[in-house]
């Protein structure tokens, strides 16, 4: 009488669908992030309660209520304005431009003047706020 001998048959799990899934899990992240940066303005808008102290050594231009634009404390008439940024940008350390406007200026002349900085070479644009005082 011979008898049988078992076979044992080696375990083995299939990770075929273990690797779709991550696989997926791959495109998923990849498509949903983004690697590259959107083109258009940049504006560092800094926060209003609280602030931080940094020299900045950039332009400045402010707009006075009656429109007026002053740059690095010279007026400047709206129409050289881009001749005069071109002209002082680089003896600048950074390019960047910071916008103190008066909140009564309106939204179109400074979307206009952020328009031309960036024109003229421009590649950061601030816009300053003054820190909110706390009433406690």
């Amino acid at each position: 009488m011979k008898l049988l001998e078992k076979r044992h048959n080696k375990v083995t799990i299939n990770i075929t669908s273990l690797i779709d899934v991550l696989f997926l899990l791959l495109i998923f992240f990849m498509v949903s992030s983004t690697f590259l940066e959107q083109p258009g303005m940049k504006l560092e808008l800094p926060e209003t309660r609280s602030h931080a102290t940094e020299k900045i050594e950039n332009l400045i231009l402010q707009m006075t209520t009656d429109e007026q634009l002053i740059l690095n404390g010279e007026a400047v008439a709206f129409d050289v304005l881009e001749e005069k940024i071109k002209e002082l940008l680089p003896s600048v350390r950074e390019k960047t431009l910071v916008l103190k406007a008066d909140k009564l200026v309106k939204h179109g002349t400074v979307v206009d003047v952020m328009d031309i900085a960036k024109l003229s070479g421009v590649e950061k644009i601030v816009i300053a706020t003054k820190v909110e005082s706390s009433n406690n």
